[in-house]
C-alpha cells in the first residue's frame, strides 16, 4: 500500500506485459496510488504472468472455453474480481471484451491504453502491429497513445488523455511502436492514478 490512498487494481494481460510491468513499478515507487492484486489473462503463456509472480502477485488464467457456458465463465470472473475486492481494473495489452458482467460491475473504473490515437485507429482488429501498419500506409504524420474509459465496444469509451508521438519518414512498424510503447509506459499509471484520485469525476467531453 502507498500512503493514505491505495486502490486495488486488476490488470488484464494477453502477452509480454510491459504495461503491467511499469504499472507494478509506479505502483510500488508512489507514483500509482493503488496496489495490483490480481493479474489475468487469456492465454496461459502470456509472459505477463511471469512478471506477476515475480512480484507476488496472484494470477488467474481465464479461458471461456473450459466452462460450461458463457454465462458461468463471466459469472466466476466476477466473483475472482470480488474475492479480491477489485476497485479498479487496467487493461494493458487485452485482446479480448471484457464481460457485459464486469463492465457493469465497474462503470467508470476500467481503463485501456491503445497504441493510436482514437478513434481513427480503434476498434476490432486494431492492436499491436495492426495499428501502426495502417498509421503508416495513411501516410499520417503522428500517431500517439490513447487512454480511454472501457464500455462493452472495443476502444469506444471515453477518453482521458492522448498522447501524440510523431511519425518518421524512415519509420517502420517496429520502429514507430518502440517509440509509442515509451509513451504508454509513462503515462498509463500518470492517468490510472488521476481517474483514482477523481480527478475526472467533473470533467466532461
Amino acid at each position: 500500500m502507498n500512503g493514505s490512498l491505495s486502490a486495488r487494481i486488476a490488470v488484464f494481460i494477453s502477452g509480454g506485459g510491459s504495461n503491467l510491468q511499469a504499472l507494478i513499478d509506479a505502483s510500488r515507487s508512489g507514483l500509482l496510488h493503488g496496489e495490483i492484486v490480481l493479474v489475468i489473462s487469456n492465454l496461459r503463456k502470456a509472459y505477463g504472468l511471469e512478471r506477476a509472480r515475480k512480484g507476488d502477485i496472484d494470477t488467474f488464467v481465464f479461458k471461456k472455453k473450459k466452462y460450461e457456458s458463457l454465462e458461468a465463465a463471466d459469472a466466476d470472473l466476477l466473483a475472482r474480481l470480488k474475492q479480491h475486492k477489485v476497485e479498479y481494473i487496467a487493461l494493458a495489452g487485452y485482446l479480448k471484451l471484457l464481460p457485459d458482467n464486469v463492465v457493469k460491475a465497474f462503470h467508470g473504473k476500467i481503463t485501456n491504453i491503445h497504441p493510436a490515437l482514437l478513434p481513427k485507429y480503434g476498434g476490432k482488429g486494431m492492436f499491436g502491429h495492426h495499428v501502426h501498419e495502417a498509421v503508416l500506409a495513411s501516410g499520417d504524420k503522428e500517431s500517439g497513445v490513447s487512454i480511454h474509459l472501457v464500455d462493452e465496444i472495443y476502444d469506444s469509451g471515453r477518453i482521458l488523455h492522448q498522447v501524440k508521438v510523431p511519425v518518421l519518414p524512415d519509420d517502420t512498424p517496429d520502429s514507430l511502436a518502440a517509440r509509442v510503447l515509451e509513451q504508454e509506459h509513462k503515462w498509463y499509471a500518470r492517468i490510472l492514478d488521476k481517474l483514482i484520485r477523481g480527478e475526472y469525476e467533473n470533467q466532461h467531453d
